[in-house]
């Protein structure tokens, strides 16, 4: 698959295993919801081998704290088996945004974070959930700044830009 194609797809889930002998996979999502797979069509198999096989999506059902997942033309446990451990991809644009400040985590990760002093902070690296808001990691050198991501302190997100503009709280900066 070319690089060109990979930076289309993302990461949204990992196969454990094959469940029964009808070609149900047993799967860890990182998807908020199994409408992500319904609404995507069809997923990408990704094996170790770097190989990736596409599938239309069938059904998808919670099970405990991961997903059983049906895809087309996978009927048999043997023909499920060689995905154990394949990460599970789809298409970028299959994913819908429900409004106009919602940003997907892949979008969010790498922007240059500044102040709105103009003062580089540094780097968005990670993305923390939390119970009521999600908590953005910025590096600068070594040393790691939390930021909430509140509308109080995020002021300003240009995904073309890669660039975040922040306002932040009284102390939450200082150490």
């Amino acid at each position: 698959m070319s690089k060109k194609r990979l930076r289309d797809l993302i990461l949204i889930g990992h196969v454990i295993r094959a469940h029964g002998l009808t070609g149900l996979l047993r799967i860890v999502s990182y998807a908020q919801s199994k409408e992500t797979f319904l609404q995507a069509g069809s997923v990408f198999l990704k094996t170790g081998q770097n190989e990736l096989h596409e599938a239309k999506v069938v059904s998808i059902r919670p099970h405990r704290s991961w997903y059983f997942l049906r895809l087309s033309g996978l009927d048999s446990v043997e023909q499920v088996e060689i995905f154990k451990g394949a990460e599970i991809l789809i298409r970028k644009d299959s994913l819908i945004k429900t409004g106009e400040d919602e940003f997907f985590w892949y979008e969010l990760l790498g922007l240059e974070v500044y102040l709105t002093t103009g003062e580089y902070l540094g780097a968005l690296k990670e993305i923390l959930p939390t119970g009521s808001n999600d908590v953005y990691v910025v590096e600068n050198q070594g040393k790691e700044f939390l930021i909430p991501a509140i509308h109080q302190v995020v002021k300003e997100i240009d995904i073309p830009q890669k660039r975040m503009v922040i306002s932040p709280m009284k102390g939450l900066l200082d150490l």
